[in-house]
C-alpha cells in the first residue's frame, strides 16, 4: 500500500488567490487542548508560530468537554490499568504503542497543563479529586468546576497563549495546504471573516502545519460539536493527498439531552461523569435496563450503552429514554454539575426532581488523518493531533475522557519532533507552488447542507445497514454529480466561493469517505454498528481501512494487511527514536482568573 503523495492529487477549493501573506516556522490550525499546547511549545523552543482558528480562540470543542481528562493519577492507578481498559473499548483496532505512549506520558502531561495555569476540582487535603467514567475500572477522570473541565482548560491554554504573546489569527477559516516543488508542506491558505488585522483570503507560509481543526459532527443532523465542527481538517488532509484512517468509527455520545425529533444542530451534552457518580439508564416504565447487558451496566463502554438505548428505544417504539438522577438531590447536582443543571432548566426540565430524556447523538470521531507516533502525515511537514487524526489511541471506540489527554500527549509529541527538525535544519519548504491539474474543486451549494446532514443522519447513524449506507452514497453522489455537472455548465448555478460553500463543501468530502469506509467495513465492531452483519469478525476485519483521493477525485480505498499501521513515511533523521525527547519547557504559570472519497 503507498503511504505517500508526493505532489498530492493537485485538488483545491475554488477561491479567490491569497491578497496577503506571513511567514513563520510554524503554524498551527486549532485553538483547543491539541493545538494551544502544540503552539506553546513550538513557541517555547524558539520557534516562530502562528495560531490559526476558524472562531475565538476558546471556540472549539475542548470548551464543551464536561467529563474531564483521563490519566493514572490515583493511588493504586496505574498506567498499565489505563491501557487496558483503552484497549477494551477499542475493541481490537487500537495500536498498542500508541496507546502505551499515551497512558505512560499522561500523567505528567497533566502535571505540566496545571503548570500551565489549569485548575483542577481538589479535595480538602489538596488531592486532584477523581471521577469514574464509562469503561474505566478505576477512579481517573481529573476534571474541573464540576463539570466544566474543558472550560477550564481553555481558559488556562488561552490565557498562556495571550501571556506568550504568540501571533494569532481569529475568525479565519483554513482553505487548503500550500506544498512546494517537491510536494513539502509550505503553509495554508485561509480566510478570514469579517474586520480585523488580515480580511479576505490570505497565506501563511510555513514549512511546518499542524492541524488540529477538531471533529466533523457536522455532518450529522443532531450532535454534541459546536458549529465550528464541519471537518476542515480531514478534508484539507484529502485534497493534499494525506490519508485518512477509521473515519467510519464515529461515536454517538449515548447520553445527549433530548429535545424533540426535529431538533437539529448542536445538542447539550449529558456527561458520562453523571452516571460515574451513580445516575441510572431508564425507559419510560422506569426499568433499569442496563442491568444484564454489561458487568459495568450503566458504565460500559459508549458504544455498549448506545446500542443498547437504541435496542430498547426500537422495541418500545419510543424516541428517547431516561437518565434518573434524582437521588442525587439538589446539593450535588448544583455543586458537582452544575452547568448539565443549568442546561437541563433552560430547556424546562429540573433533574432534581425528574428523569432526564436522553438519546444518542454524534459526538466524537474516532478516526480522521493518519498519523505515526509522532502526529506525522503522510504528506511530508504537515501534522496532525486531536479529534482530527488518527493516531491508532482509540481503535474503534474511544474510552471516555481520553481525547482530551490524547491532544495534550501527542501535541507535546508534534512540539517535539518539530523542534528536533529545526535543530537539524531539516524543517524545510521552497516557495509554493501553484496546483496542477485537476486544480479546482466546484463548491457545493450551502442550501444543500441540512439534506446532506439528513442523509447521513439516516443512513450512517447510530443504526447501518448495506441497504442504508448504499441509500446514502447514492444521495451523497446526486449532491456531487450536481456541483460536477454545474461546473461544465454555462448557465448552472455556480455556488460562489464564500464560508457556506466551502465548509459545505468539506462536509461532503468527510460524508462521503465516511459512508464509503462504513459501507465497506462488512461487520459490527465498536462504535460502527452494521444491522445486517451483527457479528465482529477479527479474522477478516481486524485491520484499517485507509481512504485517499486520487488525481481524478476518486476515492482510493485500501485495507492493512493487520492491526498496527503501516509508516507514514521513511524517517529522514538518523536515530530519531519512537520516544521523542523531553517536551520543551512550559511557559511560566500564568495567574488565576476567575472561571466564568472524492470530495
Amino acid at each position: 500500500m503507498s503511504t505517500t503523495h508526493p505532489h498530492g492529487p493537485g485538488i483545491r477549493l475554488n477561491a479567490p488567490a491569497p491578497g496577503w501573506s506571513i511567514a513563520a516556522d510554524v503554524v498551527v490550525v486549532g485553538s483547543g487542548v491539541a493545538g494551544l499546547t502544540a503552539a506553546l511549545r513550538c513557541a517555547a523552543a524558539g520557534l516562530t508560530t502562528v495560531v490559526v482558528t476558524k472562531a475565538r480562540l476558546d471556540d472549539g470543542s475542548t470548551r464543551w468537554a464536561q467529563g474531564g481528562i483521563a490519566a493514572a493519577l490515583g493511588e493504586g492507578d496505574t498506567p498499565e490499568q489505563h491501557l487496558d481498559d483503552t484497549l477494551v473499548a477499542g475493541a481490537g483496532l487500537c495500536d498498542e504503542e500508541a496507546v502505551r505512549a499515551l497512558v505512560t506520558e499522561g500523567p505528567a502531561a497533566v502535571h505540566r497543563l496545571i503548570a500551565t495555569g489549569a485548575i483542577f476540582d481538589t479535595s480538602a487535603a489538596g488531592e486532584i479529586e477523581l471521577t469514574r467514567e464509562g469503561g474505566h475500572h478505576r477512579r481517573r477522570i481529573a476534571h474541573a468546576g464540576g463539570d466544566a473541565t474543558g472550560a477550564e482548560i481553555s481558559r488556562a491554554l488561552v490565557e498562556a497563549t495571550r501571556a506568550a504573546c504568540l501571533r494569532t489569527i481569529e475568525n479565519a477559516l483554513v482553505l487548503d495546504l500550500l506544498t512546494d516543488a517537491e510536494g513539502r508542506t509550505a503553509g495554508v491558505t485561509l480566510h478570514v471573516m469579517g474586520e480585523g488585522q488580515h480580511d479576505g483570503v490570505g497565506a501563511v507560509h510555513a514549512p511546518a502545519v499542524v492541524l488540529a481543526t477538531g471533529g466533523m459532527g457536522q455532518v450529522f443532523s443532531a450532535t454534541t460539536n459546536p458549529a465550528v465542527s464541519t471537518g476542515d481538517g480531514v478534508a484539507l488532509a484529502l485534497r493534499a493527498g494525506a490519508e485518512v484512517s477509521d473515519l467510519e468509527f464515529v461515536q454517538f455520545h449515548p447520553t445527549v439531552l433530548f429535545l424533540g425529533t426535529d431538533s437539529e444542530g448542536q445538542q447539550p451534552l449529558v456527561s458520562e461523569a453523571v452516571r460515574g457518580e451513580g445516575a441510572h439508564l431508564v425507559d419510560a416504565e422506569g426499568i433499569r435496563f442496563m442491568l444484564g447487558q454489561h458487568e459495568l451496566a450503566e458504565l460500559a463502554p459508549r458504544d455498549v450503552v448506545a446500542k443498547a438505548i437504541m435496542r430498547r428505544m426500537r422495541e418500545q417504539g419510543a424516541d428517547h429514554m431516561y437518565l434518573d438522577a434524582r437521588h442525587f438531590g439538589a446539593r450535588m447536582w448544583e455543586h458537582r454539575f452544575p452547568t448539565i443543571l443549568a442546561a437541563c432548566r433552560a430547556h424546562g426540565i429540573d433533574p432534581v426532581n425528574e428523569p432526564v430524556p436522553v438519546a444518542p447523538a454524534a459526538h466524537y470521531a474516532s478516526g480522521g488523518v493518519r498519523t505515526d507516533l509522532h502526529g506525522r502525515t503522510t504528506v511530508p511537514g504537515l501534522w496532525a493531533c486531536g479529534e482530527v487524526a488518527c493516531t491508532g489511541v482509540h481503535g474503534a471506540n474511544r474510552l471516555a475522557s481520553n481525547s482530551l489527554l490524547e491532544g495534550l500527549v501527542f501535541a507535546e509529541r508534534i512540539a517535539a519532533d518539530i523542534a528536533l527538525k529545526a535543530a537539524a535544519g531539516t524543517l524545510t519548504a521552497g516557495a509554493p507552488q501553484p496546483p496542477g491539474t485537476p486544480s479546482v474543486l466546484p463548491l457545493i451549494d450551502p442550501d444543500t447542507r441540512p439534506a446532506i446532514q439528513r442523509i447521513m443522519s439516516i443512513g450512517a447513524g447510530v443504526l447501518r445497514s448495506e441497504e442504508s449506507l448504499r441509500e446514502a452514497a447514492t444521495a451523497l453522489q446526486a449532491v456531487h454529480a450536481s456541483a460536477v455537472s454545474g461546473e461544465h455548465a454555462h448557465h448552472a448555478k455556480q455556488a460562489e466561493p464564500g464560508v457556506d460553500s466551502w465548509e459545505t463543501s468539506n462536509l461532503l468530502c468527510v460524508a462521503r469517505v465516511l459512508t464509503a469506509a462504513a459501507l465497506e467495513r462488512e461487520e459490527t465492531r465498536g462504535c460502527h454498528w452494521r444491522e445486517d452483519r451483527p457479528d465482529r469478525d477479527d479474522l477478516g476485519w481486524r485491520r484499517h481501512l485507509v481512504v485517499s483521493i486520487a488525481s481524478d477525485r476518486s476515492l482510493v480505498v485500501t485495507r492493512t494487511e493487520r492491526t498496527a499501521f503501516p509508516a507514514t513515511a521513511p524517517d529522514p533523521l538518523p536515530g530519531h527514536r519512537a520516544d521523542p525527547p523531553s517536551p520543551p519547557p512550559v511557559p511560566p504559570t500564568v495567574p488565576h482568573v476567575p472561571r466564568e472519497h472524492q470530495p
